[in-house]
């Protein structure tokens, strides 16, 4: 099965190897494509702080350099410039217009952020200890109130639009195994609310005819025990004929292809006989390659 990776880091945002590092290490790994997706800057937009986006002032560097990357491995391994931008109602989207004026190959959409009822902002695949205490600081420590913030702006995500693939689609779980070591339990899948909120994304992206990614970054990084999405959030996806890519949220070059086996696994048992191949973009829209699994 041919292997790509759109869905990477470097040290431009929160990345431990740079550009060229990847670009080799994906030639040595025969991947047939990659791409580059930084965290797109927020704080001008939105007053959050942020160590992990990449800064507004390395913008213009960032996409210098993927685009000289495309220069020096034209003919030998395609390259791609893209950016991850996270969705936070009414501050910031893959939608806005400076992003859909930015020429990029494509955008990777995402929801990190929940804006609470009081307290500060927080990402739910931030550290289980700041997790906890936003739960407990901002939804009085009724973790239900995060899950609904976070399945909402993921509706609102995919309903507005902009963008080229949803990333990591239940990132929500990232923490669940460690905060429930520590007396929280986010949510069940078999939850009435859980259930409905899944099936609502799986048809959203259906009728938006949207790519969705396997994501092997969780397990990666040791914090999951499968892919995002989960094998029934996978499941619906299929049902709704939902086009998957797969994608190893790589932060270091080594993982570019990790657990991709994995990947297939899933895929295969959710009914998936096919996966797609990023192949650029034309006449305004993202091109995709479908491949055997």
């Amino acid at each position: 099965m041919p292997l790509a990776c759109i869905h990477t880091h470097t040290t431009f945002c929160d990345g431990s190897d740079e550009v060229e590092t990847f670009c080799r290490m994906a030639h040595s790994k025969g991947l047939v494509s990659v791409g580059f997706s930084a965290h797109a800057p927020i704080t001008r937009k939105t007053g959050i702080p942020s160590s992990w986006n990449l800064s507004e002032d390395k913008l213009p560097l960032y996409i210098e350099e993927v685009k000289a990357a495309q220069k020096r491995w034209q003919g030998k391994l395609p390259v791609y410039l893209g950016l991850e931008v996270d969705f936070i109602p009414g501050l910031i989207g893959p939608a806005d217009r400076d992003f859909r004026e930015m020429d990029l190959d494509y955008i990777i959409a995402a929801v990190h952020y929940v804006i609470p009822p009081r307290g500060e902002p927080f990402t739910v695949d931030d550290l289980a200890e700041n997790v906890e205490r936003g739960i407990k600081e901002s939804y009085g420590g009724d973790p239900a109130g995060i899950v609904k913030a976070y399945w909402n702006s993921q509706e609102a995500l995919i309903r507005s639009g902009g963008f080229d693939v949803l990333a990591h689609p239940d990132l929500i779980k990232k923490n669940y195994i460690e905060l429930k070591t520590r007396g929280i339990k986010l949510f069940s899948e078999d939850d009435d609310f859980y259930r409905e909120k899944t099936a609502n994304v799986a048809a959203l992206m259906a009728e938006a005819k949207i790519t969705t990614e396997v994501n092997t970054g969780g397990l990666n990084r040791g914090k999951t025990k499968d892919c995002y999405p989960s094998a029934n959030f996978l499941k619906l996806f299929r049902k709704h004929g939902v086009q998957m890519v797969i994608n190893a949220d790589a932060h270091k070059a080594e993982d570019l292809d990790g657990h991709y086996a994995q990947a297939r696994e899933a895929m295969l048992a959710a009914g998936y006989s096919e996966t797609t191949l990023f192949a650029g973009r034309k006449n305004g829209r993202a091109v995709w390659n479908s491949v055997k699994l």
